[in-house]
């Protein structure tokens, strides 16, 4: 690359890759590409890298049959084709409905397939610093714990033979938008960014810069900054957690001993609760119900939760806390009825 073509940007995902190791040298690499600026300028950086890296490098791109993707899907096979890379493209079978989680969900699922097919072990999208901040918002608002806030990291595996790589997450939107008018590269402008029927299109359009004019200009690298904070710390915690969880638990794994529980910080007795309650129902549980169960840790013998879904409930049995299942309904009818237990004899 020459000399010219070597931009402050340039070096600034080069250093992040080297000190984050996020991606190694000569990695099959499939780049989630939108068509927007962030994406292709992740997309140009890694192409101009590349030679140094010896990566391989392939585009993938989600067509969700939306009326604003209209010619999306060409304008990014074109980029491919220009550029000389391999081209994959997933359109869903009927317009993605519903929610933007659902949609994102939807997307990770057939990038995965994607990666998957093509024998690809990294995953890489163009999220960025501004992301990052709007999530933040966006999930506090919520009522987000700190996984939630700190949900966009670095580096996160999707399956065991597949990693998700963010390497614009100290890049901002702004930073993006100036490298690709440097270059001048082909663009999509999605009119979907600028419907502020989207709850997250509202805190990119009209939160953040109210923040940024009313608070502070620097509020989206701030918002980041803590959002890697908090990441870090929940990580931290989340593996505390399942340490401590392996020592309290009984040995049939039913149930917790709590007086082992009390001797630990609260942050922590809501973690071990959290995970415990989640291995029964395979569901995080919310705010409240991880209170009720945590409240049971000082309670009183054969104190218990209100019922949980499906009608059971939490109970302190000495010092034990367990889960006891709604029982089944005894039913008049004969012993052998199908759905009812055998009534008691009399």
């Amino acid at each position: 690359m020459s000399s010219d073509s070597w931009t402050p940007l340039h070096a600034k995902v080069h250093q992040t890759l080297l000190k984050r190791k996020l991606l190694p040298c000569g990695a099959r690499i499939l780049v989630g590409v939108s068509g927007g600026q962030d994406s292709v300028c992740l997309l140009k950086i890694l192409l101009d890298l590349q030679s140094r890296w010896c990566w391989y490098l392939a585009i993938a791109h989600c067509d969700h049959r939306w009326s604003s993707d209209q010619g999306i899907a060409e304008h990014v096979k074109l980029i491919a084709s220009n550029w000389g890379l391999s081209f994959y493209l997933k359109t869903a079978p009927s317009p993605i409905a519903g929610t933007e989680a659902a949609a994102r969900e939807w997307r990770y699922q057939v990038l995965t397939e994607i990666a998957s097919e093509h024998e690809f072990n990294w995953l890489v999208t163009g999220h960025t610093q501004s992301d990052r901040a709007e999530t933040l918002l966006y999930n506090l608002m919520r009522g987000a714990g700190s996984e939630g806030l700190g949900s966009l990291s670095w580096f996160r595996p999707l399956t065991s033979a597949l990693n998700l790589v963010r390497p614009l997450l100290n890049v901002t939107r702004a930073e993006t938008y100036q490298f690709c008018q440097h270059f001048q590269l082909p663009i999509w402008e999605d009119a979907a960014n600028q419907n502020l029927q989207f709850a997250r299109n509202r805190v990119r359009l009209q939160l953040i810069p109210y923040l940024q004019t009313h608070f502070n200009p620097q509020v989206e690298v701030n918002l980041a900054q803590t959002a890697d904070l908090l990441k870090t710390e929940a990580d931290y915690l989340a593996q505390t957690a399942q340490e401590m969880l392996i020592q309290v638990m009984t040995s049939d794994r039913d149930g917790l001993n709590r007086v082992k529980l009390r001797s630990v910080h609260l942050a922590l007795q809501r973690r071990v609760v959290r995970e415990f309650v989640s291995n029964i129902f395979s569901l995080a549980p919310n705010f409240e119900q991880i209170e009720t169960v945590v409240s049971l840790i000082n309670a009183s013998n054969r104190s218990r939760t209100p019922s949980f879904p499906g009608g059971g409930y939490f109970e302190v049995k000495t010092d034990v806390i367990i889960y006891s299942p709604k029982p089944l309904k005894t039913c008049s009818n004969s012993p052998n009825h199908p759905g009812c237990s055998p009534s008691p004899a009399i």
